[in-house]
């Protein structure tokens, strides 16, 4: 759940930015800052990209590495770039099959942050030789919303 507070003129205040943080020890310890959406009333999409994610199998124990793609269109918040950083940094030692992960991030953004609609696309590198890729929204995109291509080739080997 996040942390963020109200100041006295009642404007939410971030826990992170600005201030030294360390690195969750786990997504569930992980706190999500979301500050007042600064364009309210306005339909806009903002895309967040982590091209070298990292989680653990929950089978071997090995890393498993991903390009996430988070987009979505605000509502009343947005969410703050580096509590989202630390909150993704935390799942270095979580283990989680490929569709838990994916869709348990888009899911605690989109409970949390309440935005007016959110997809995100997990795109995981292949290990056995197969890549996964997973992906999960909150419904249809608004009307009028500009939602451009992820951009994220599928997995083609060598060459």
């Amino acid at each position: 759940m996040s942390d963020t507070h109200s100041s006295s003129s009642g404007a939410p205040q971030v826990k992170h930015l600005g201030q030294q943080s360390a690195l969750p020890a786990s997504p569930e310890e992980a706190q999500l800052d979301y500050p007042a959406n600064p364009r309210p009333g306005t339909l806009y999409l903002v895309r967040f990209a982590a091209p070298e994610f990292t989680s653990l199998c929950p089978v071997t124990g090995a890393p498993d590495f991903a390009h996430l793609v988070i987009d979505y269109a605000p509502g009343d918040t947005i969410v703050e770039s580096k509590s989202l950083k630390l909150f993704l940094g935390s799942f270095r030692n979580h283990n989680g099959f490929h569709e838990d992960v994916t869709v348990g991030i888009g899911q605690r953004l989109a409970d949390e942050m309440k935005p007016k609609w959110l997809r995100i696309g997990g795109y995981w590198y292949p290990r056995g030789g197969i890549p996964i890729d997973v992906f999960w929204q909150t419904g249809a995109p608004p009307e009028g919303l500009w939602v451009p291509d992820q951009g994220v080739q599928g997995y083609r080997g060598r060459g």
